[in-house]
């Protein structure tokens, strides 16, 4: 493969028109494909083999026109001190507000509290529920902003007014001002760390223009495909994250190749060779990472996961061969700022591909690489690196020991979805969620819908009755509704209220009552139970999620723990990389435990309210970490691979790799923590918490397990950690990822250097 690549990137390099303008060509095209793309309709949201969407999809087949998935917004009404919302100025108000919401295009109904018995026992709270025809995250913006504009006109008469339920919920908006915020770090992070404005600039140029490609191109597709909006935050987020990574490692490797007195094209061939062979499969970790979401078997997430797979493999390819053309433009300003040319005249620039003089610069080249050798002082990669194989042991145990208590809270993990309850006290949401729990009680804003399909009973009506009375002698309920039938008499609803609120443990043990209660029904009268509703919906999602993790984990760390014994050749490694991810992201849980759930330190990062842990954070953590982890290691320990196959001893090998990765590894981190960290300072509960989870997770990640247990243990091993049974190695392909292929050449020009001294005594 270095053989390949390197032949890729001198192409590249010679034909930069060509690949820029290709690149430039796709942009426009995947541009152009967006903006022509019809608007995106509603984007459907499926859980597969729950009950709760079986019971969904029965709803829709027995009450047509019902839209038993639609979102439902509530406006809650509280009188002033003194009155009751029974008053007649007040129910006027209310009266004009019902007959306003129900002029709206998506309207399926609108509830008149006084009618349906929604005021509270005391008088003082009032509800209308207003049912629509699409789920809360599909309404249009037109629709939201009546709901919103019926409760600010009733407050503009004296009453307390505030509008709730997931019709105002929003599609994720991940993107703007937190990828505004890591581009400008990065930007910052690039600059120290390369020390040139045109090397820092390459990794952010290359890096927008795939995220433009992969983004326009969901855009495109966004209506043929049913995306929604998170496809293309996840794909950019993701794109941005892998760009910048793969970009600044192949631009770190060239400028190396050209301090030890390569020309331009050659050093460009070099660095796309080695360091793109670790961007190829560090690459390939991610998309396998991505696209075994799927293993969730739902849509939605698969759909996410292809997308942003698909953004990274375009990262991946403009690394491969934008990147090289891009350094045939930059020539000398590639140096950082100061940087002199050691190697005379014509020097080692060669950034136009002009050749250098073999009689004059072989000597020279070498006689200034091992001055500078001497009088270098050894980088911080280099020291901290030294530090490490001397104490090996008590770095490891540190590490390992630290991460562990971290971890503990994660053993506490309780998984649900955020609702109006978990939002900040100033929003509305939050305010009619608390106005209804204190007038209606705290369950009042769960209900659960029960089906009773009585299709194969003889009785339906009884089974119906039978549903309810169990219901009734059940713990933790409040009210139960009557039956209501569809026209057809064969299937009935009943509307359950808890006592507890949505996101408390009581109310799932409350489902899980109800379904078995479900089965002794369907055993006497033939009729089957089923719950669902928006509460029941997200416990069986987070049940779901939960049961997908080990699974999933299994498949993507199996698939990379092969794919790593393939690129590094030993059996150890890759299971001390896989194994250390593994550490990272349990210690990264505990940590979003104890802040979300927990509540400690919930006050330095404006948590208000603490909860279940969102049930999409564990799986999703998994996916995006594990990618971005296996960058790491692949980056790191490739070169330390390198210096090993080289003939470097394996102590020898770790210091190599640092001092020539660290410092990228280190500043990919920190790109990557700002990146996700700009979303910590969200209002929304759910943004917030991936924001920090993200962050903190390649933090433990990159410092702790990469910069400190990956050398401790390869230390600690020694020679052992680069074993591969025989037969084993003699089954596997040569992938050459350290470009041993590549030491051909290096003895060509050797023989070369050579020929031309001894013409020069002749």
């Amino acid at each position: 493969m270095a053989t390949f690549l390197y032949k890729l990137g001198r192409l590249a390099f010679r034909r930069r028109h060509f690949a820029v303008l290709i690149w430039v060509a796709l942009l426009t095209l995947a541009g152009v494909g967006a903006a022509s793309a019809p608007a995106p309709g509603t984007t459907s949201f499926s859980i597969p083999g729950t009950e709760a969407q079986k019971a969904f999809d029965l709803l829709e087949q027995r009450f047509p026109g019902a839209s038993a998935d639609g979102a439902t917004g509530r406006i809650v009404f509280k009188a002033p001190d003194g009155e009751k919302m029974t008053d007649a100025a007040n129910k006027a108000t209310v009266e004009k507000t019902v007959k306003e919401l129900g002029d709206g295009s998506e309207v399926v109904s609108v509830t008149d509290p006084f009618t349906t018995n929604a005021v509270s026992k005391d008088g003082t709270v009032a509800y209308t529920s207003v049912k629509y025809d699409a789920p809360g995250m599909e309404l249009a913006d037109t629709t939201k902003d009546a709901l919103e504009a019926a409760g600010d006109e009733a407050r503009a008469t004296g009453l307390t007014v505030d509008v709730g339920g997931d019709a105002l919920e929003a599609g994720a908006e991940m993107g703007a001002i937190g990828e505004i915020i890591g581009l400008s770090i990065a930007a910052v992070v690039l600059v120290i760390t390369l020390g040139s404005l045109v090397a820092a600039g390459l990794p952010l140029l290359t890096a927008i223009i795939g995220v433009g490609i992969g983004v326009s191109t969901i855009t495109a597709l966004a209506n043929a495909l049913d995306l929604g909006d998170t496809t293309s935050t996840l794909a950019l987020m993701i794109g941005l994250a892998v760009g910048i990574d793969y970009a600044l490692f192949i631009v770190s490797r060239y400028r190396a190749e050209l301090a030890e007195g390569r020309e331009g094209e050659e050093a460009a061939g070099r660095a796309t060779g080695t360091a793109g062979s670790a961007v190829v499969f560090a690459g390939l970790t991610v998309v396998i990472a991505l696209a075994g979401l799927a293993v969730v078997n739902v849509p939605m997430l698969t759909k996410m996961g292809l997308a942003a797979a698909g953004t990274v493999v375009v990262a991946v390819l403009i690394a491969l061969t934008m990147i090289p053309a891009l350094l045939g433009y930059a020539g000398k300003k590639i140096r950082p700022t100061g940087a002199k040319d050691k190697t005379g005249a014509k020097g080692t620039a060669g950034a136009k591909g002009e050749p250098v003089d073999a009689g004059k610069s072989g000597k020279a080249a070498a006689t200034s690489a091992d001055t500078s050798k001497k009088q270098a002082k050894p980088n911080m990669g280099t020291r901290w690196a030294s530090f490490v194989i001397r104490r090996p042991a008590a770095v490891l145990l540190l590490g390992v020991v630290g991460l562990g208590v971290i971890a503990v809270p994660a053993s506490q993990l309780e998984l649900g979805l955020p609702d109006d309850g978990s939002q900040p006290t100033s929003t509305t949401q939050r305010r009619a969620y608390d106005t209804l729990s204190e007038g209606f009680g705290p369950g009042f804003n769960g209900p659960l819908m029960i089906v009773v399909d009585a299709k194969d009973s003889d009785e339906p009506k009884a089974a119906a009755t039978a549903v309810t009375d169990r219901i009734k002698d059940l713990d933790d309920v409040v009210t139960v509704t009557p039956a209501a039938f569809n026209k057809a008499g064969d299937t009935a609803t009943i509307t359950v209220i808890p006592d507890s609120k949505p996101s408390s443990t009581q109310t799932e043990d409350l489902v899980h009552a109800i379904r078995d209660q479900g089965a002794d029904v369907k055993a006497d009268t033939g009729a089957e139970v089923l719950v669902t509703g928006t509460t029941a919906m997200n416990i069986d999602f987070s049940q779901k999620l939960n049961d997908a993790l080990v699974p999933y984990l299994a498949l993507v760390v199996g698939l990379a723990f092969l794919l790593l014994i393939l690129v590094f050749r030993s059996i150890l490694v890759p299971l001390k990389a896989a194994l250390g991810f593994l550490l990272s992201v349990l210690a990264a849980l505990g940590a979003v435990v104890a802040v979300f759930q927990w509540g400690w330190l919930a006050g330095l990062i404006g948590v208000e309210e603490t909860g279940p842990i969102m049930s999409m954070m564990p799986i999703f953590m998994v996916g995006v970490v594990f990618g971005l982890a296996m960058d790491y290691e692949v980056f790191l320990v490739t070169r330390m691979r390198e210096a090993y196959v080289h003939g470097e001893s394996p102590s020898q090998a770790i210091v190599t790799g640092f001092r020539h990765s660290a410092r990228v590894v280190v500043a990919a981190a920190i790109i990557m923590m700002a990146v996700f960290g700009g979303f910590i300072g969200a209002s929304d509960a759910m943004i917030k918490m991936i924001g920090f989870g993200l962050a903190i997770a390649v933090f433990f990640d990159a410092f702790v397990v990469r910069m400190a247990i990956v050398p401790a243990v390869l230390a600690l091993l020694g020679e052992k950690a680069w074993w591969l049974p025989k037969w084993l190695d003699r089954a596997l392909p040569n992938v050459d990822v350290e470009g041993e292929g590549l030491r051909a050449l290096d003895d060509n020009e050797k023989g070369d250097r050579d020929e031309d001294r001894e013409l020069v005594h002749a």
